[in-house]
Order: C-alpha cells, then sequence, then structure tokens
C-alpha cells in the first residue's frame, strides 16, 4: 500500500526513484572507484568526514566502513570548532570527504578548507557539480539523483551511502585488501530496495499500533548504527515524533532504565556479530513489558529486509525501512510530509 494524498507525493514520488537512482550510481562504480584512487595522498594518516543532518548520518556509515574494512583511522569532524572557535587544527596527509546535498552549505564548506592540511585532498559529495563545495574539492561525487523537491530527503540519502562505500572501496583497493562492497551486493541491491518499496503493509502495522506515541526508540549497532540515526531524523522531521537512534551498546549503559510501556522500541539488525546482542535484547526488552518490534531478515520480522547483502550494504534498506515509516506516520497525523513545519530544504547553519 502506498497512500498518495494531494499535495502530498513529492516525498513518495522520489522514494520510489531510488532504486534507479542507485542502479546508476552502481553502474559508475568502477570508474567512480579509479577516479577516488587517482587522487589519494599517498601515505594517508586518516580520513575525516565533514557533514550535518542526513549528509552526518551518511558519514557514519562511511567512518565504519573505512575503519572496518581497511584500518585507516577515520571520523567525524565538529563542525563548530572551525566555524566558531577559530581554531587551526589541519589535517596533513588526510582524505577529508565532504557532504552536502546542495553543496553550498557554508560550514561545511568552511569546515572542509580549515582542516585541509599539507598533502591533504578533498572529496566533496554533492547532488549536482555546480556549487561552490565541488569547486574547492580535488573531486566532486556527483550523486546525479535528479531534483529532490520533498524537504526529507530520501533518494540523495541513499545515493550518499553509496559513494561514502565507493570511497571506502577505493581505500582498500589502494592497499590491496578485499573490497568493503562485493558484486554480489552491488548486483542485488536495486532489486532489494525494490522489494521494499512493494511492502508498504509492514510499515503501516507498525504506524497503526504506535500513533499514540509522541516518543520511538530506534536501536542497532556497529555497521548499521548510521542507518538508525537517519530513520530516528526522518521521523522527528516529518511526524513530530521525538524518535532517537541508539547504540545497543550505549542504550544498556543507562538510557534502557528510562523505557516503559508507553514507549514503543524498533530494533535493527542488519545481519552480522551483532545479530545475537540484538535478539537478546529484544527478548529482555519483552520481559520487561515493553511494546518492541524488529526489522531483520527474518521473513517473520516486524519489518523484513531483503535477504542476499551484507551487513554494510542493509543500511540503505534500513534506510528506506525508516522513509516509508516517516511517510505515513506523518499522513496518519494529517501532516505533509513534503513540506513539515518550520523546515525548509536547504539549512544554512555555520
Amino acid at each position: 500500500m502506498t497512500r498518495k494524498v494531494a499535495g502530498q507525493m513529492l516525498m513518495l514520488d522520489e522514494m520510489l526513484e531510488q532504486p534507479k537512482v542507485l542502479e546508476n550510481s552502481i553502474k559508475r562504480w568502477d570508474s567512480d572507484v579509479m577516479n577516488i584512487c587517482a587522487v589519494l595522498p599517498e601515505n594517508i594518516q586518516g580520513v575525516v568526514f565533514v557533514g550535518r543532518g542526513s549528509s552526518d548520518n551518511a558519514a557514519t556509515i562511511g567512518r565504519y566502513a573505512v575503519e572496518a574494512f581497511t584500518g585507516i583511522p577515520a571520523s567525524l569532524a565538529a563542525p563548530s570548532l572551525s566555524t566558531k572557535y577559530s581554531l587551526h587544527a589541519s589535517y596533513t596527509n588526510y582524505v577529508i570527504i565532504a557532504m552536502s546535498q546542495s553543496g553550498d552549505t557554508p560550514e561545511v564548506v568552511t569546515t572542509a578548507l580549515a582542516l585541509r592540511g599539507s598533502g591533504s585532498i578533498i572529496i566533496s559529495i554533492t547532488n549536482s557539480s555546480e556549487n561552490f563545495l565541488s569547486k574547492i574539492s580535488d573531486l566532486n561525487l556527483g550523486l546525479s539523483a535528479g531534483a529532490e523537491y520533498a524537504v526529507p530527503a530520501t533518494k540523495t540519502v541513499t545515493a550518499q551511502v553509496l559513494e561514502v562505500l565507493k570511497i571506502a572501496a577505493a581505500l582498500a583497493k589502494t592497499r590491496q585488501l578485499i573490497s568493503p562492497i562485493s558484486q554480489v551486493d552491488l548486483s542485488r541491491l536495486p532489486d532489494a530496495v525494490r522489494e521494499i518499496l512493494s511492502d508498504f503493509e509492514s510499515a503501516e502495522r507498525i504506524v497503526t499500533e504506535c500513533l499514540s506515541a509522541n516518543r520511538l526508540q530506534l536501536i542497532s549497532r556497529g555497521l548499521a548504527y548510521g542507518a538508525v540515526l537517519e530513520v530516528a531524523i526522518k521521523i522527528k522531521e516529518t511526524t513530530g515524533v521525538f524518535a532517537q537512534g541508539i547504540s545497543a551498546a550505549d542504550f544498556v549503559h543507562g538510557p534502557i532504565a528510562a523505557v516503559d510501556e508507553d514507549l514503543p522500541v524498533i530494533i535493527f539488525d542488519a545481519g552480522g556479530v551483532n545479530s545475537k546482542e540484538l535478539s537478546d535484547l529484544n527478548r529482555r526488552l519483552h520481559k520487561m513489558g515493553i511494546t518492541t518490534y524488529t526489522s531483520n531478515v527474518d521473513p517473520k520480522s516486524s519489518m523484513p529486509l531483503p535477504g542476499g547483502l551484507s551487513e554494510i550494504m542493509n543500511s540503505i534498506p534500513i534506510i528506506i525501512r525508516g522513509q516509508q515509516l516517516a511517510y505515513l506516520w506523518s499522513l496518519s497525523l494529517g501532516k505533509n510530509p513534503d513540506s513539515p513545519t518550520g523546515l525548509s530544504k536547504i539549512t544554512q547553519t555555520f
């Protein structure tokens, strides 16, 4: 079921474009990896990602992928250190990944330039090449996702995830390591996304049962952590429901004491080494009387994920499950998901 309401279909239409956008990005995979390799410093000391909002969530996925699969230290920049505190730290022989869908977010541009030290390079990820960020970069990776009109970013976010995974693949290649993304992943992804987008009923059941809730806890861990952060921001901005994304490890270090029967919990499991821990946490919450939902490759889970993808690649289906929740929840509350109150498509921060 994909409900359309007059004047409220931009977000849905852009969600449904994702298989094609991702297919086109995959077609450019080999050439993009080669272009990335061509600009990388010879003696890479580390990688730093710069972004805000959804771009920062995609960057978190990239940060995990780079460090997990290449052994190169990776981090997320704190833009305010450059824009508000006028510190002059610079990264020598670093790869600086500057991410902004518009390419004109002032603090992303300013921070990327401030961090650029001797021997370092800037790779930008934007949705076009006609922006300031691409002009200051050594290489621009264009999303080519087409115009995105709905305020909540959808197709540009999943496209960004593929781009940061290309960077991880290029870094692995320079170290003669196995690519974090296999050909199986690349060939499977578009159809896996189509499977998700053909099933809105799973998300709608959760929305129907949780509609009276004004809080929502979202949990994952490891390589999918950035994805659950993106699910949280998408639900918050479209519905006004205060959704929090958190690592399972952080959750049990204190926040678990704040859950009650009025706080629904959704546990996202991308597969891999964290599956047992997430399953155990689900059972623990059940014993506490907490309402939980699951999203994993088990067809019987609340929101099933498609099979055949690696843990890191499952970040994309998880993000899309979150888009479905956000879209349907917003409609059910009588809101306009295309244009949430108080938000605009481009947010100018510094």
